[in-house]
């Protein structure tokens, strides 16, 4: 099978993000030959390089999102160089588009009993494959994207009547912005990723997140009829929301930028044939902007465990487990809320003198972060002055910063080896990592109800509300009084990661997903040998059958009982664990 894997600002870079799990699958998947098309999103991204990539990569393409320079995309066209029918067609398809992008009802996750109006979708869908197929017929659209037409579009779009109240007040500073992140956002419609030696050869096209990642895919199944299979770990939607805040934009300009990714994300699961999420908050978010139940299998993360085994094999008999060490580990910045972990600090330790806080890791990326970093460990040392045993000692800081490479942790398992309790302090959180990790290593854990952590950790652990100090003081507390308690935690939270959270787990499930998805939706397309000629008997009559293929059901068959209906295989159907919903263990 020859898989197209779609991604944005991931892999095969090393800097890149889902780099890891995306490794994990390509070499998991050895009897698959894999198409790598990547977007990248900054210049030092593409001067850090790939890394090594397994054979079964037979070629690698790649575009930047970052540039504003149109001669850098290959197909691109040059500016405003369009005769007078294309400039027409596009003046046609764009001022569609942006006439959906600035109603007032095409923007943000629409609720279950309140779905985004069909003809608000429809209206989307054919603005954006009409200036795909202009992009395909006309060598690309950057510089029209961009163009003075494009602002007028937007700006008439914005002053007529139904327009986002936001949109309303707009400024030709906002127009121009706007216009600019668009173009970004529409960069694969200038590609020449599609044809018969690109995507259009492909079996299968895997987009390893939403939005602009998956822009490709749909485009391969437009011109092509290639399925498309869209996995998010992390919802592209939510990012954007989240990112939006940062940035320096006016409230005009981010209205209209939500609304473009919002009806993306309806058109992306609209068009999708399976979509995979990583955790059921991602899903609920994924269903509240327009996806099918019938669509979604959550396939959790695959990560590897062999790299913990000794340490979780081992538990809380190791000889460098310290009981009274809380453990905290992650990237340093404001959504991980390290200020509510040292108030709580402060009352763990009115109570447990010996305790101690070790914060493992390095900032983000960018100034914030590091001045986030500066800020928690003026407070660290505000909250916790040197202490000494006497006059003569050398004073300590119950709580220190470290880094994985430094003296005091040279791998990632020590830290957590040297841990009692695993501490999670966040008020966002997607998937998280560092818990699965711990996990991993038999650790107890203490976390903040964010994101995905009662999926993960389910009746394994202890969880808290968000930025509550006091009762994660109470929970580190009760852990650090009873090691026992701690010693059970630890033992099932490994037998639960070791079941659900497994890279063999992962790559199993996409394996199974890649040959539904094919044998359900088989390209049509005639296959010829190396000399072009045609193939007879390439495409099985099979192949062209309508309808549901008929399932044995049975142990045999892989089927359970009652679920014939669904014609899916058991290692299929989305499950929520039994435990999902609990807020804390008694062990």
């Amino acid at each position: 099978m020859r898989i197209g894997l779609l991604t944005e600002g991931g892999y095969p870079y090393v800097s890149g993000e889902a780099r890891l799990w995306c490794d994990r699958l390509v070499r998991g998947l050895g009897r698959h030959e894999f198409d790598i098309y990547a977007l990248s999103r900054s210049r030092r991204q593409e001067q850090q390089g790939w890394i090594a990539l397994p054979p079964q990569v037979s070629r690698v393409r790649t575009a930047p999102l970052w540039t504003v320079d149109d001669g850098a995309l290959s197909g691109a066209g040059p500016r405003g160089g369009h005769g007078r029918r294309a400039r027409r067609r596009f003046t046609e398809c764009f001022g569609e588009l942006a006439a959906v992008i600035c109603r007032g009802d095409s923007g943000g996750a629409a609720t279950d009993t309140e779905r985004r109006p069909q003809d608000v979708a429809d209206r989307f869908g054919n603005a954006l494959y009409g200036l795909a197929e202009l992009a395909r017929d006309e060598g690309g659209l950057a510089g029209a994207l961009r163009s003075e037409s494009a602002v007028r579009a937007l700006e008439s779009a914005c002053r007529a009547p139904g327009a986002l109240r936001a949109a309303r007040t707009v400024r030709v500073p906002d127009l121009l912005a706007v216009a600019g992140l668009l173009e970004r956002a529409l960069r694969p419609l200038s590609l020449d990723w599609y044809g018969d030696d690109g995507l259009g050869a492909v079996d299968l096209c895997h987009a390893t997140s939403g939005g602009p990642a998956a822009l490709p895919g749909l485009l391969a199944r437009h011109f092509a009829g290639v399925p498309l299979l869209v996995t998010e770990y992390g919802v592209q939607l939510r990012a954007h929301y989240l990112a939006a805040g940062d940035t320096d934009l006016s409230a005009p300009a981010r209205a209209l930028l939500a609304s473009f990714h919002g009806l993306l994300a309806a058109e992306v699961y609209d068009r999708a044939t399976l979509i995979t999420p990583g955790n059921t908050h991602a899903r609920r978010w994924q269903e509240r902007c327009g996806a099918d139940r019938a669509k979604l299998r959550t396939v959790h993360p695959g990560m590897e465990a062999d790299r913990f085994a000794e340490v979780g094999e081992g538990g809380y008999d190791d000889s460098a487990a310290d009981l009274s060490t809380l453990l905290w580990v992650g990237r340093i910045e404001p959504t991980k809320d390290l200020i509510s972990l040292l108030h709580a600090f402060a009352e763990v330790r009115k109570e447990e003198p010996d305790a101690r806080l070790r914060i493992v890791g390095a900032p983000a990326e960018g100034p914030e972060a590091a001045a986030y970093l500066a800020h928690c460990r003026a407070l660290a040392a505000q909250l916790f002055p040197d202490e000494a045993d006497g006059a003569h000692a050398v004073g300590d800081n119950p709580v220190s910063f470290e880094e994985i490479g430094g003296p005091e942790t040279p791998e990632l398992v020590d830290a957590y080896a040297g841990a009692g309790v695993v501490v999670l302090s966040s008020v966002v959180e997607g998937f998280p990592i560092s818990l699965v990790e711990a996990m991993f290593c038999g650790r107890a854990t203490v976390s903040t109800d964010v994101g995905a952590v009662v999926e993960v950790i389910g009746g394994t652990g202890l969880v808290v509300p968000p930025r509550n100090p006091r009762a994660l003081a109470e929970a580190c507390v009760a852990l650090l009084r009873d090691p026992e308690r701690c010693a059970r935690l630890g033992a099932a939270a490994r037998a639960r990661a070791l079941e659900l959270f497994t890279v063999e787990q992962n790559v199993a499930a996409f394996r199974g997903i890649y040959l539904e998805i094919v044998s359900h939706c088989p390209v049509r397309r005639e296959a010829l040998d190396a000399s072009g000629e045609p193939v007879p008997f390439a495409n099985p009559a099979e192949a062209s059958v309508p309808g549901r293929w008929a399932v044995a059901v049975g142990p045999a068959s892989g089927m359970e009982p009652g679920n014939e209906s669904a014609g899916v295989p058991s290692w299929a159907v989305d499950r929520v664990p039994a435990d999902a919903e609990l807020k804390g263990a008694a062990v």
